[in-house]
């Protein structure tokens, strides 16, 4: 099933991230915008109790210093390891200096190794108009470390009905499948 959008909607906007690895995957699901960085350090915490609360906050940030006609995207995401409470969560980016050998130990001799991803994507537009969307991508946890594309926690996290890692399906497959191509999808349609 193909998640991204077709080429040719040429709308523009801004992601109010820092994050070049988000804008690579907003560009690669979201074919024919044209999508830039926006905003300026520091943005704002992350102290949220949801993912769509940050992502608001993203947006209103980069919305601030961007011009009226852009669309402003603000974007966050997190993996929730079943058997561990739904952690890490909202504080996936800050859970650990290594998140991924952090969940790897703290999932040890763990039998549910059930997680998802989740992304939540808030667009603020001209007039302030305002869309709010999710993508989630069920999956297990393994029990190390394989492939060297994507990034974040892929390494160790095996989609729903596949037998690699993100990382070792690789981008092309992370583009049409990962939590953030279907959030980035289902802004697409909203503004269809």
């Amino acid at each position: 099933m193909r998640l991204a959008v077709e080429p040719g909607s040429g709308l523009r906007a801004g992601l109010a991230s820092g994050n070049r690895h988000k804008l690579t995957e907003l560009r690669w699901a979201l074919p024919g915008w044209e999508i830039e960085l926006v905003g300026t350090p520091p943005f704002p915490p992350e102290t949220g109790v949801t993912y769509a609360e940050n992502a608001r906050g993203k947006a209103e940030h980069g919305r601030a210093s961007s011009q009226d006609d852009v669309w402003v995207i603000g974007e966050d995401s997190g993996i929730e390891a079943t058997a561990l409470g739904g952690r890490p969560g909202l504080a996936s980016a800050r859970w650990a200096d290594d998140g991924v050998e952090r969940l790897l130990y703290e999932l040890g001799g763990v039998a549910d190794r059930s997680a998802r991803y989740v992304c939540a994507i808030v667009a603020i537009g001209p007039a302030c108009r305002k869309i709010v969307v999710e993508g989630i991508l069920c999956g297990t946890i393994t029990t190390s470390r394989s492939g060297d594309e994507g990034f974040g926690y892929d390494p160790v996290f095996v989609p729903d009905g596949e037998r690699q890692t993100v990382a070792d399906l690789g981008d092309a497959w992370k583009t049409r499948h990962s939590h953030r191509a279907r959030a980035a999808a289902a802004l697409a349609w909203r503004l269809r």
